[in-house]
């Protein structure tokens, strides 16, 4: 059975479509698109997608579906179900589980149970080190023969540079790039917040920013030595997107960046109280922060928008910000949240917004998606960006609740998301 799209705006920033067309899918690949198409079968299925955008299913970087091990605070079928509400088709989950996914037989353990309950595509980065405590390298080759599309030491960095230097070159004859959480433990200290007169304030340890410029900075130098492809996560201070426009002026390609919608939205400025809500790691930085994000966005230098989507228990963020646990969720919200802050204020067009949320993160995973051409999976969004709606915890399908945007109102809610040609999202709104 086939879907036919008809009457959307068609945007792709693969090919720089941007026009009213229909879309017509036959079983998982986009077989046409142009006008007046017609239904192929008695059986297909049509979507009336007039008034609202088409575009490649979103694919999000950096989730954490905390399977194996941490599964009252989401699992493989929670965290997938959340994304296909957010209008995300494919995830690259963290290794930061319990036990870690530092082997072939736990890479495979989340391939399987993916495979058997989760309605989109679920890649499971492996571990840079054995239990992630920076010692030794872990089975690289086996977990690239596993099918391990990413390595990355997610939760810490790999302190000791020489290991991480050997973690590169082991990756790159792998042929695999490394997703960097840039931290230096011995800066951060007990900081929970960013360290500025917001923290003094607060009475709450601070975080400086050179914690993270300087892992970033150390990082970029090794990649750029071992020719490995490294891409620097949740990316928050302006000392980083600096670095990316020098990298990008000089002509490095193997060195790329995300940030996530609550860095480029959010400062410590929005910390009125101690609220756990607002505890995440990197965390909300200053104003002046916030603005080079942006222009690195807006000039291509920060290529990606991922959400570093971290679920938790009540209890885990309940209570002081010194000992609630970092991280927000963000899978459900960041197209919204970015369409607002991003495109309704002229910062992009949306077809730079779709580069940066599907075309960009799969050409540095080297996958088909992120694209609406024809012949390219069936992996397809289709979102309402005229009318504006509030966001509400309690809607979230994700086991955790734990957002700082609560009751904010915004454009951009997803209505339908479509994966492998299966409508495995409709929102209520869309119903008639």
């Amino acid at each position: 059975m086939g879907i036919l799209i008809q009457g959307g705006r068609v945007v792709d920033a693969a090919s720089q479509m941007d026009k009213i067309a229909d879309v017509y899918l036959d079983g998982c690949v986009i077989q046409e698109i142009g006008e007046k198409l017609k239904v192929k079968d008695k059986d297909d299925r049509i979507i009336d997608a007039r008034g609202m955008v088409v575009m490649p299913g979103l694919v999000d970087l950096h989730v954490h579906f905390r399977d194996p091990g941490q599964t009252e605070k989401e699992d493989i079928e929670s965290g997938s179900k959340a994304a296909a509400r957010g209008g995300v088709t494919t995830v690259v989950a963290m290794p930061n589980t319990t036990p870690v996914i530092d082997c072939p037989d736990r890479a495979n353990y989340v391939k399987n149970k993916a495979a058997q309950v989760s309605p989109i595509h679920v890649l499971q980065a492996g571990a840079m080190t054995k239990g992630e405590l920076g010692c030794e390298l872990s089975d690289i080759a086996g977990m690239a023969a596993a099918g391990v599309p990413v390595l990355s030491e997610d939760g810490k960095s790999v302190m000791k540079a020489s290991l991480c230097k050997q973690a590169m070159e082991e990756a790159v004859k792998a042929g695999l790039p490394i997703f960097d959480h840039c931290e230096d433990m011995t800066l951060r200290g007990d900081g929970c917040m960013n360290d500025d007169e917001n923290a003094k304030r607060l009475g709450l340890p601070g975080i400086c920013n050179s914690t993270e410029d300087t892992i970033a900075a150390r990082d970029s130098l090794l990649a750029i030595e071992t020719g490995a492809k490294l891409h620097l996560c949740h990316c928050s201070t302006r000392g980083v997107a600096i670095m990316m426009k020098m990298l990008k002026e000089e002509g490095i390609q193997n060195v790329t960046a995300e940030v996530c919608p609550h860095h480029f939205i959010l400062t410590s400025d929005d910390i009125e109280r101690d609220d756990p809500n607002y505890k995440m790691n990197p965390p909300l930085r200053t104003r002046k922060d916030v603005d080079a994000l942006i222009e690195g966005l807006k000039e291509g230098y920060i290529q990606v928008i991922s959400t570093d989507h971290a679920p938790h228990t009540q209890k885990d963020k309940t209570g002081s910000m010194r000992t609630a646990a970092f991280g927000i969720v963000g899978i459900e919200t960041s197209f919204a949240l970015s369409y607002t802050a991003l495109v309704e204020t002229g910062v992009l067009t949306l077809s730079q917004l779709v580069e940066k949320m599907s075309y960009n993160p799969a050409k540095i995973l080297n996958l088909p998606c992120g694209t609406l051409q024809e012949g390219h999976p069936a992996d397809v969004v289709i979102a309402d960006i005229k009318h504006p709606y509030t966001i509400h915890k309690a809607d979230f399908v994700s086991k955790g609740k734990n957002t700082p945007f609560e009751g904010k109102e915004v454009k951009g809610k997803i209505l339908y998301t479509i994966c492998d040609g299966k409508v495995v999202y409709t929102d209520p709104s869309a119903v008639k």
